[in-house]
């Protein structure tokens, strides 16, 4: 008896976690097409406003956020104000490069640059956190940056404003990994969630002050597209973070790059060379590796990178509070 018990606890557990790795795998579609949804605005608003009415829509996702006993007040509250007003700043900055860099970027390059994230998380762990990171970490790091300069190829090709705010994206995004992880678990994602919400909010809306363009019915349907998906890949990454543990829920990210070379080739006429091809390869090694090594450390996995959708970010960040 008591080993069909056993079994049959084994048996729901596999069950949930193959859930939520499906769960994960179907949040990061949803994300990549909530950023194909910038790309098709073509550039015709600015990426501040892309931004604020993204966030606008973004609110829809709190309840969702909202936990037995947080008020809903918490969205602004916090145990620590300067680094949430740190995560605040970070939110803002790395949503507006990230919509620049899909507006001015192939939806292949801009990722394989904000997947970059997870090696800026590790030299940021050493920097502020005093984190011991041995040469595996370091291997990946550097392949890292390897396949970027394969992608970008400096000296070969010219680069744009596009790839400068990828790459600024990417640091926004691991520093704010690197609040979260000094914050603690005492910090409540609702207002890990509310910093990066109002940060976005608050300053593109200060920016649109100087330049607005009033959408035309098919440019609010693909922002409503940007900010709602991006609200329900919050929603599904959380429900798979709830099912499937993180290290198994980190690595389906990657399959955004798929997601991005197709939307690339058939809607936006992108194309991708052998020599991109590799760097792309080594960049998506280089994350799969970091993951490995924390999660055989013990370390609170890096975010997804779901480019401009920073609240599936911290969906992911936060899940296991």
């Amino acid at each position: 008896m008591t080993t069909i018990i056993v079994n049959s606890k084994s048996m729901a557990v596999g069950h949930s976690t193959l859930r939520g790795v499906l769960v994960a795998f179907a949040s990061y579609a949803v994300f990549a097409f909530s950023d194909a949804s910038i790309k098709l605005l073509h550039g015709t608003l600015p990426s501040y406003q892309v931004a604020f009415i993204g966030a606008l829509f973004g609110f829809a996702a709190i309840p969702f956020l909202k936990r037995r006993g947080d008020d809903w007040l918490d969205v602004v509250k916090t145990t620590n104000r300067p680094l949430w007003m740190l995560r605040f700043a970070c939110g803002a900055i790395g949503t507006i490069c990230s919509i620049v860099a899909f507006t001015k970027l192939p939806m292949a390059e801009a990722f394989a640059l904000l997947f970059l994230l997870p090696s800026f998380v590790t030299i940021l762990s050493v920097v502020f956190l005093k984190e011991d990171v041995r040469w595996q970490r370091w291997t990946a790091v550097i392949l890292g940056f390897v396949g970027v300069l394969i992608v970008l190829r400096p000296g070969f090709r010219e680069l744009s404003i596009g790839h400068l705010c990828a790459a600024i994206g990417g640091v926004s995004g691991a520093v704010s990994i690197v609040i979260n992880r000094a914050l603690g678990s005492k910090e409540k994602r609702i207002s890990l969630y509310g910093a990066v919400l109002f940060g976005t909010l608050i300053v593109s809306g200060l920016l649109m002050l100087t330049e607005m363009t009033w959408p035309t019915a098919w440019q609010w349907i693909f922002l409503a597209s940007y900010g709602l998906l991006g609200a329900a890949g919050t929603v599904l990454l959380m429900s798979a973070a709830q099912l499937a543990p993180a290290n198994l829920v980190a690595p389906p990210q990657y399959s955004q790059m798929i997601w991005a070379i197709g939307f690339g080739y058939l809607l936006f006429k992108d194309s991708i060379d052998l020599a991109m091809a590799l760097g792309i390869v080594l960049i998506i090694f280089s994350g799969l590796l970091t993951l490995a090594r924390e999660r055989k450390r013990g370390t609170r996995l890096p975010a997804a990178v779901v480019a401009a959708n920073t609240q599936g970010a911290l969906a992911a960040e936060t899940s296991d509070r």
